[in-house]
């Protein structure tokens, strides 16, 4: 077993000029690791797609908030004019009340909903993206295989490739974002 980890960290410490041509460092070996997670956040794709959320996560929670205070606000003005009003009277803006509260919170929740499908739906852009970029990676370092980094219990970091793939989704992707227009 020794044996085999050592041949393999041995494999994996190759450079060839095909990979060092790439300026990447790229290194040699049938099996790569890589951090999915940080590849996306890292890279500007994935800078970019969580600016954007986060932007809208802050309108969402001003939204929120002032909702919040607007509803308060009506509720104060509602348990002021209860004495005044016959308890049947009271009961049915109470349940009005109540119902808009509910849908209000449900209609908030959904768009909060929306912003995480939104993450999700920009992760998987990134990913159909990024796979033709992976391939040339694992091409040129003759790789059979690419490994989530966190389902492998124990590897040699030489075939770690996360940098040098941040680096190439870079210079290739980009932020991913459309062209401005004129």
């Amino acid at each position: 077993m020794a044996a085999s980890l050592a041949a393999t960290s041995a494999q994996a410490q190759q450079v060839t000029p095909q990979n060092q041509s790439l300026g990447l460092g790229s290194l040699v070996s049938p099996i790569l690791t890589i951090d999915s997670e940080r590849l996306f956040l890292e890279s500007s794709f994935g800078q970019r797609v969580a600016k954007e959320v986060e932007a809208k996560g802050a309108e969402l929670a001003a939204e929120n908030r002032q909702i919040e205070a607007d509803l308060e606000a009506e509720e104060r003005a509602l348990t002021d004019v209860r004495a005044t009003m016959v308890a049947e009277e009271f009961r049915v803006l109470a349940n009005d009340f109540d119902e808009k509260v509910q849908r209000i919170r449900s209609a908030q929740a959904a768009k909060g909903r929306a912003l995480n499908e939104l993450l999700d739906q920009e992760r998987e852009v990134f990913l159909n993206a990024a796979a033709p970029v992976l391939e040339r990676l694992m091409r040129d370092a003759d790789a059979a295989v690419i490994l989530e980094r966190r389902s492998v219990f124990l590897s040699d970091t030489g075939i770690e490739i996360t940098d040098d793939a941040i680096a190439l989704l870079n210079e290739t992707l980009g932020s991913g974002a459309p062209p401005a227009k004129p």
